[in-house]
């Protein structure tokens, strides 16, 4: 079993634009199964949408215009890594978060390309298995994980091979704490974290009038006012949270006739 430890940069602008963010860099250092480095995967990407490098993006990485200018497009990059995947009989990949392998499907959607390899792809959130380990709920960047266990790294911070070095750090450092039990494939999610969020709040909200939570009161009081639920697999999926959330606690069965 290999350890592919992978990172991405990426650019766009998530929140001023409806334009796709793109993968502009992919990193990944190959461990084998005594943890040591044998192989390194390192590739600028030129992006379909905003060629050109915003300010924020240029600074945060470093990365030089002219060399995303003279970079390969992402179906020519993204089929070299997989071909440099393959290297490996067997191979779990390493991510901090699950932000790279969504960004990988995405990009490889819009290209119009087979998915099928990254949906199939079994990998392992670092992150997570960090923050069990250190048993603290807030998320942290590598970097104060690499402090946090008195790691020395080096290299530039936002750089994908370079990030992917120092999360392969982290992972040797607490590699016999990890639960590889927890390894996960890409799955679509249609619901953002903030209606997810509005979920839970509601339940709680509900609960504390000594009222029932259905889903109907949680649409009609929450959902309507705030947003529309009009792409039926968000609904599903929504719908599937507020169920597992409603299982959590045994609440008194109790007809909703008060006020909400």
């Amino acid at each position: 079993m290999d350890y592919i430890i992978l990172d991405i940069e990426f650019n766009g602008r998530k929140f001023a634009s409806e334009l796709p963010m793109e993968v502009i860099e992919i990193g990944a250092v190959r461990l084998n199964a005594s943890l040591e480095p044998v192989d390194e995967f390192s590739s600028l990407i030129k992006p379909v949408y905003f060629s050109k490098l915003n300010g924020f993006i240029k600074k945060k990485t470093g990365i030089p215009q002219e060399d995303i200018d003279q970079a390969e497009g992402f179906p020519k990059v993204i089929t070299n890594f997989v071909n440099w995947l393959n290297r490996s009989g067997e191979f779990l990949l390493i991510t901090w978060g699950g932000e790279d392998l969504k960004r990988i499907v995405f990009d490889t959607r819009m290209h119009k390309m087979d998915d099928g390899f990254w949906m199939s792809a079994s990998y392992f959130d670092l992150l997570k298995g960090f923050t069990r380990y250190k048993n603290v709920t807030n998320d942290v960047s590598v970097e104060g994980a690499l402090l946090d266990l008195n790691i020395t790294s080096e290299g530039s911070a936002h750089r994908a091979l370079d990030d992917a070095r120092m999360t392969g750090d982290v992972f040797r450092a607490i590699f016999s704490e990890l639960d590889f039990e927890r390894k996960q494939q890409y799955v679509d999610v249609y619901a953002n974290a903030k209606e997810r969020r509005l979920v839970k709040t509601a339940i709680r909200a509900i609960t504390a009038q000594k009222v029932v939570p259905t889903w109907e009161l949680l649409v009609e009081h929450y959902f309507t006012e705030k947003m529309a639920i009009t792409d039926p697999r968000k609904l599903a999926e929504l719908q599937a949270l507020f169920a597992v959330e409603m299982t959590k606690d045994q609440r008194p069965a109790k007809a909703p006739t008060q006020k909400i």
